[in-house]
């Protein structure tokens, strides 16, 4: 099977944006609060993303882009879902967890998410998940329990449980976000930026704090345009053509570049349970990668609109006057088709198996 090696980079430039906000953001929560750093990340985020939805509807010669800037009713559910799960939520118990958990070990433990996706993706809504995949999730779970694992201490630390909670969080949005990510993706970043910002900023003025130097907030609220909002569009990108547990799993890269950040930033020698850790790690990842599939399968009758090209999917008509441009977005249907080759788990290959 060869690899989609187009959604394979994209997903791996949203894991390196991702990872590399975690240590930044503990250097920043010297300055500022969790709550207030969420809120200041989606902020940044929402209005970033917001600009740039502006700015294409504005721009010269770009009236395609304003194809697709809609949500059907159906699916407001499922967007409503992700951003309780993984706009609120999710950001609030990293910010709490980052408090008290060293930024490399934090970063590290985030390598959960890509695992608690894969799992949800197969146990609830029935994604295909492939014995490589599943090997690659228990090494990566090993590596999380070396992380958490303190001899001689009462039991797992709060802070570790609390960052393994927001990738539960993040599991669970990642999972809902597949169930929209035929949309727009700067639309559905930009609303879960705009809808969690609030949320977060408002517990944290209520509990007491207050807006931080300019400096500091522009510094927040740039790192959460890129680690947070480029960052979730472009995995949305890659969640529209891998499928969740694959996307999560490239997505498990980000925490090495985390890592990689923080070491810098605060300079040290790692450990031999941290190198074990970061080796086993290595290995899901590694696992995951190597993973193929291909078989038999059916499409069904399918209605849907996203921006594609007319490839061995998209053999249609167009009932508008076509300039022959590619790729494009408009509504259009799928005719049923039985046929045979490599696919992953995408936006047109959501069957059983």
């Amino acid at each position: 099977m060869k690899p989609a090696y187009g959604a394979i980079s994209v997903a791996l430039a949203a894991a390196a944006l991702f990872g590399a906000a975690t240590p930044l953001a503990k250097a920043l929560l010297g300055a500022v609060g969790p709550f207030m750093l969420a809120g200041l990340f989606y902020l940044g985020s929402g209005a970033g993303l917001g600009l740039c939805i502006a700015w294409r509807w504005a721009a010269p010669g770009r009236s395609r882009a304003r194809v697709g800037l809609r949500i059907s009713r159906r699916e407001w559910p499922w967007l409503f879902g992700a951003i309780a799960a993984g706009g609120v939520a999710g950001p609030a118990l990293l910010m709490l967890g980052l408090a008290s958990t060293p930024a490399a070990t934090s970063s590290l433990l985030l390598n959960l998410e890509g695992v608690l996706t894969a799992v949800i993706a197969w146990v609830v809504f029935r994604e295909n998940v492939d014995l490589q995949v599943f090997l690659g999730m228990v090494a990566i779970v090993a590596a999380g329990v070396l992380l958490s694992w303190h001899p001689g201490g009462a039991g797992v630390p709060v802070g570790a449980l609390l960052i393994v909670g927001a990738c539960l969080c993040w599991a669970v949005d990642n999972n809902l976000t597949r169930k929209v990510s035929a949309n727009d993706a700067m639309l559905i970043a930009c609303l879960k930026g705009l809808v969690a910002a609030p949320v977060n900023l408002g517990i944290a003025l209520a509990a007491g704090a207050a807006l931080p130097s300019p400096g500091t907030l522009a510094a927040a609220m740039a790192t959460g345009f890129a680690g947070y909002g480029v960052s979730l569009v472009l995995f949305v990108v890659a969640l529209r053509h891998l499928g969740t547990a694959r996307t999560g799993a490239y997505f498990s890269v980000a925490p090495l570049f985390g890592v990689l950040l923080s070491l810098a930033i605060w300079p040290t020698l790692p450990d031999l349970t941290f190198c074990a850790a970061a080796l086993l790690m290595a290995l899901g990842i590694w696992l995951h990668v190597r993973e193929r599939h291909v078989h038999e399968h059916t499409h069904e009758l399918l209605e849907h609109s996203h921006r594609h090209r007319h490839d061995a999917h998209h053999q249609h008509e167009h009932d508008f006057p076509y300039s022959g441009d590619e790729p494009h977005t408009h509504p259009h249907v799928h005719l049923p088709i039985s046929h045979s080759h490599a696919h992953f788990p995408d936006i047109h290959h959501r069957h059983r198996h």
